[in-house]
C-alpha cells in the first residue's frame, strides 16, 4: 500500500463461532432472554503512516493513493482489487492527524473489513521547523551583526519574501516574533500562528590587543 504501487493488505485473526454453550434459556430465570451475539466480528485497523511536506501542510493538498485488497463475490469468491483513495489535506493539519477509511481492508468470511488509517506524518524541512501553530527559523549571525543591527530576508511556505529589519542589540537568547506569519489553524482558517526568529551568535574565536582594548572603550560605561 502506498502512494505509488499496490502493496496487499491482509487482516488475519480466529474467527468466533455462533451459539452458546449454556443453552438458550440460560436467562429466562431473570424474566428475559439473552442470547450471545454471534454477528461477524469487526477485523483490527489497518494503518499507514502518510508523509506530507511542511509546504503541503501549509497550504493544504490532495494526495491520491493506491491499495491493493480482495473481496468477495456473490459465490463467496475472493477476487484481487486495486482502488485509488483521495485524501484531502487541510492546511494546518499536524503530525499524527489520522484519516480514517472504513472497511477498506480484506473481505473474508464472517469477517468485518479493516478500517484503513491514514496518519498524516511531518517531513524535515530545510529552512523551518513547527513548534505547535508557530514555524521557528533560526539564523546565524557575527557578534558584530548581533550588537549593530541586522536584517532577516526569508521566503515563506507559500512563495512570499519577508524582510524583517532587527534594530535591537540581539543576545543569545533573543527572539523575534512575527506575528501571524506561522502555520494555518485547521479549525479557525483566518487565523495563523506566528513566525519565530531565535538566532545562534557566533562569537569570535580571538581577538588581538588592539581589539580588545578597542571594544572596551566602545562597551565601556
Amino acid at each position: 500500500m502506498g502512494g505509488g504501487g499496490g502493496g496487499g493488505m491482509r487482516s488475519g485473526g480466529t474467527r468466533f463461532s455462533g451459539g452458546s454453550m449454556f443453552g438458550d434459556d440460560m436467562f429466562s430465570s431473570f424474566g428475559e432472554s439473552r442470547p450471545m451475539n454471534s454477528g461477524p466480528r469487526k477485523a483490527a485497523p489497518i494503518e499507514q503512516k502518510l508523509p506530507c511536506s511542511l509546504e503541503e501542510l501549509y497550504k493544504g493538498a490532495t494526495k491520491r493513493m493506491k491499495i491493493s485488497r480482495e473481496i468477495s463475490d456473490a459465490s463467496g469468491k475472493t477476487l484481487p482489487v486495486e482502488e485509488i483513495l483521495t485524501i484531502d489535506i487541510k492546511p494546518g493539519w499536524k503530525k499524527g492527524t489520522k484519516i480514517t477509511f472504513p472497511e477498506k481492508g480484506n473481505e473474508q468470511p464472517n469477517v468485518i473489513p479493516s478500517d484503513l488509517i491514514f496518519i498524516i506524518d511531518e517531513k524535515p524541512h530545510s529552512v523551518y521547523t513547527r513548534d505547535g501553530n508557530d514555524l521557528v527559523f533560526t539564523q546565524k549571525i557575527s557578534l558584530a551583526e548581533a550588537l549593530t543591527g541586522y536584517t532577516v530576508h526569508l521566503t515563506t511556505l507559500d512563495g512570499r519574501n519577508l524582510t524583517i529589519p532587527i534594530n535591537s542589540v540581539i543576545h543569545p537568547n533573543y527572539e523575534e516574533v512575527v506575528p501571524r506569519e506561522g502555520m494555518p489553524i485547521p479549525k479557525e482558517p483566518s487565523r495563523r500562528g506566528n513566525l519565530r526568529i531565535k538566532f545562534n551568535v557566533k562569537f569570535p574565536t580571538r581577538l588581538t590587543a588592539e581589539q580588545k582594548s578597542g571594544i572596551k572603550k566602545l562597551l565601556s560605561p
